[in-house]
């Protein structure tokens, strides 16, 4: 799969393949540069290389060479880590970098929107179904969704996927984004998975949301009530995924969150 590539682009092996589900990944260098080769298994990603390119480096990685189906791109070789960091005292600060970051993604630029954006309300498609199954929790968070759907704010390009692993550190370029989906909608929307991310232990933990909510309040402007929605609406969203998939502990992980957003809200 990747040599076809490392002979169009010149590219020397630099590390072991990384397979996830969505793609396959090889370490390169090209041009004496650490770069990733990315080869996208599913539309999702192939699109998303395209909302890569868009941002130009603005934020994200830099995009070096490209076609439908791969991309090469700037390798993050920094040694820090969101994830670390969150775990081990510095869970505030983590947050503070990925809503900077994400707001630079948010910025206006002054050229046309790349094509084929999916828009929010569609990539909430499979929540509504998943509620009328299981019912309970996920069919609240499908309610909650559904009025902040029908009366978006603050719409632009969405990163799709903000959480502590898809902002890494690139050294002197500081800390970027990598793997966006192709989501257009409310921005709110892209900060609801820093609360979510079942990646980090913590996310369930009593009192971390209340802690890390007026942290990104203050460094996005959303009013917190707005916030806590999109928290409620996005931890439906991801246990719906989970669920199709037979994930029901990270499913659960979802549902404690949104139970927490929702008596915060309460509150």
């Amino acid at each position: 799969m990747f040599d076809p590539y490392i002979d169009r682009w010149s590219l020397t092996p630099d590390g072991d393949p990384i397979i996830t589900h969505s793609s396959h990944l090889l370490p390169v260098l090209w041009r004496d540069k650490p770069a990733m080769l990315k080869i996208a298994l599913d539309v999702d990603e192939k699109f998303g290389n395209r909302v890569l390119r868009w941002w130009d480096g603005d934020g994200t990685a830099f995009v070096y060479e490209h076609d439908d189906n791969a991309a090469l791109m700037e390798r993050a070789t920094g040694p820090g880590s969101l994830l670390t960091m969150a775990m081990q005292g510095e869970d505030d600060e983590a947050s503070r970098i990925m809503c900077r970051t994400a707001a630079r993604l948010h910025a206006p630029r002054a050229k046309p929107l790349p094509s084929d954006l999916v828009p929010l309300d569609r990539w909430f498609r499979e929540l509504e179904p998943a509620a009328r199954i299981h019912g309970g929790m996920l069919a609240a968070c499908a309610e909650v969704a559904a009025r902040l759907l029908a009366d978006q704010r603050d719409q632009t390009i969405l990163h799709g996927d903000i959480h502590h692993e898809n902002i890494l550190d690139f050294g002197p370029r500081g800390w970027l984004a990598i793997d966006p989906k192709r989501v257009y909608g409310e921005r709110g929307f892209d900060f609801a998975n820093t609360f979510c991310n079942p990646e980090l232990p913590t996310v369930t933990k009593p009192g971390r949301l209340q802690r890390q909510l007026p942290i990104v309040c203050a460094e996005t402007g959303l009013e917190p009530k707005r916030l806590l929605q999109w928290i409620i609406a996005y931890a439906g969203l991801s246990a719906a995924w989970f669920l199709s998939d037979g994930d029901t502990k990270n499913a659960d992980s979802d549902f404690t969150v949104a139970g927490i957003a929702f008596a915060e809200l309460g509150a």
